[in-house]
């Protein structure tokens, strides 16, 4: 079954809502901080493994300078490292170096505490289903997106000979 067009922008318009408060929230719960919102994101998807820049700007959904601006102030505030990928050898490597790691590990830490006071009027059920949903919908929304960007799957009759 189809999502009606009037559900359908509902939930835009409270996906862009969510994504203003969250921005705010991280915000204001990091004010004063070494790395701002933009490079805490970076951070958390360096941490997910050792990977190219070119990747890592592909999933940010941001540009390769802007990406490498990132990595340079990470890098000169010591938590990433980069080196030279052995199979290509133009390309880079990035990954957390181990004050990275524990940068990481503090943010997080932080962030999921602060969501915990935010949310002290939810039951765990609640919190457990909005996150269920929310994974649901962003593995949707990426699948449709890759799908979008591979282009429409032609298929060619085949040929007589």
């Amino acid at each position: 079954m189809a999502v009606a067009p009037d559900t359908a922008a509902d939930l835009v318009y409270r996906i862009f809502d969510l994504q203003r408060v969250v921005r705010c929230v991280a915000a204001a719960s990091f004010r004063g901080q070494d790395t701002g919102v933009a490079l805490q994101g970076v951070l958390r998807f360096v941490g997910e493994g050792e990977s190219r820049a070119t990747h890592l700007a592909e999933r940010l959904g941001v540009s390769a300078p802007v990406l490498s601006r990132h990595i340079a102030d990470l890098e000169e505030q010591g938590y990433v490292i980069r080196r030279q990928d052995p199979d290509d050898g133009r390309a880079q490597l990035v990954a957390l170096s181990p004050a990275g790691v524990e940068k990481l590990r503090h943010i997080e830490e932080h962030r999921a505490a602060t969501l915990q006071g935010y949310l002290s009027d939810w039951s765990q059920e609640d919190a457990e289903d909005t996150a269920r949903i929310l994974t649901r919908l962003s593995d949707s929304l990426k699948q449709s997106a890759r799908a979008t960007a591979a282009g429409p799957i032609t298929t060619q009759a085949p040929q007589e000979h």
